[in-house]
C-alpha cells in the first residue's frame, strides 16, 4: 500500500513528538531521542525527494534511516559528554546541544596572561581530551579562540588565532588526526558575558573545542 507523502510525513512527526518524556531534562537519553526525532524528520523529507515516484514510501524509509542515524549520534554525544565530565578539570565547561559538544577552557587555566603557550599543567586534560577524540573518531573538531575587549581589536584577533593553533598543536601531538581539526580565531567579536566587569572578561577569554559528529 502506498501512502501519500503528507500522511507519511505527518505520521513520522507525530511519532517523533508523541512522548513528552523524550525531551525531559531528567531523561538520560534526551540527546539520543532528540537526535532520533530530528533525523527522522530530516530523513523523511530527503527520502521523499529522492524517491519521487512514491513519495510516501520514500518518506517512511528516509525517516527510519534518519532516525537511526540521529539516535546513534545523540547516544555517542551523551556517552562522550559523560566521559569528558569525568576526566576533565572541573573548571572546564561542557555543553551538549544535541548535535555537538562544546568543550570550553577558560584562558586562566590554559594560558598565562598575554601568552599563547599552553600551560604544562594542562597536559593531563589535553591528553584526556585527545584520547576521547580518538575513541570517537566520527567527528570534526573546531578549535575556536576568544578574547575579551581589552586592547587593540587586531591584536586580540591575532592572539585568539595563536591560542587556537596552540591548542590544536597539543591535540595533534597527542595523536588526533590533522584532517579532523579546524582552527579559528574570533578575537573579541563573540563575548558570552559583559566586558565591563573583570568576571565577565574572564568568561570571554576562552578556547572552545567544538566536536561536530559526521552524519
Amino acid at each position: 500500500m502506498r501512502l501519500p507523502f503528507s500522511a507519511a510525513l505527518g505520521a513520522v512527526l507525530v511519532l517523533a513528538a508523541c512522548d513528552s518524556a523524550t525531551f525531559s531534562p531528567d531523561n538520560p537519553n534526551q540527546n539520543r531521542n532528540q537526535g532520533a526525532a530530528i533525523g527522522a524528520a530530516s530523513g523523511a523529507v530527503l527520502g521523499a525527494l529522492i524517491k519521487d515516484d512514491n513519495r510516501g514510501d520514500g518518506a517512511l524509509v528516509g525517516a527510519l534511516v534518519g532516525g537511526a542515524v540521529g539516535a546513534g549520534i545523540g547516544y555517542n554525544l551523551d556517552q562522550q559528554e559523560a566521559e569528558l565530565r569525568r576526566d576533565l578539570d572541573s573548571g572546564v565547561t561542557i555543553t551538549n546541544t544535541g548535535d555537538r559538544l562544546i568543550v570550553s577552557f577558560p584562558q586562566a587555566i590554559l594560558f598565562a596572561s598575554g601568552s599563547f603557550t599552553v600551560r604544562p599543567g594542562l597536559n593531563n586534560d589535553m591528553a584526556a581530551l585527545a584520547n576521547s577524540l580518538q575513541r570517537y573518531p566520527q567527528s570534526t573538531i573546531q578549535i575556536v579562540g576568544h578574547t575579551d575587549s581589552d586592547g587593540d581589536a587586531a591584536s586580540n584577533q591575532q592572539l585568539s588565532e595563536r591560542r587556537a593553533n596552540a591548542v590544536a598543536d597539543v591535540l595533534l601531538n597527542q595523536g588526533v588526526p590533522f584532517n579532523r581539526v579546524r582552527t579559528f580565531g574570533r578575537g573579541e567579536s563573540q563575548p558570552i558575558a559583559t566586558n565591563f566587569t573583570p568576571e565577565g572578561k574572564a568568561q570571554n577569554r576562552r578556547v572552545e573545542i567544538v566536536i561536530l559528529p559526521n552524519a
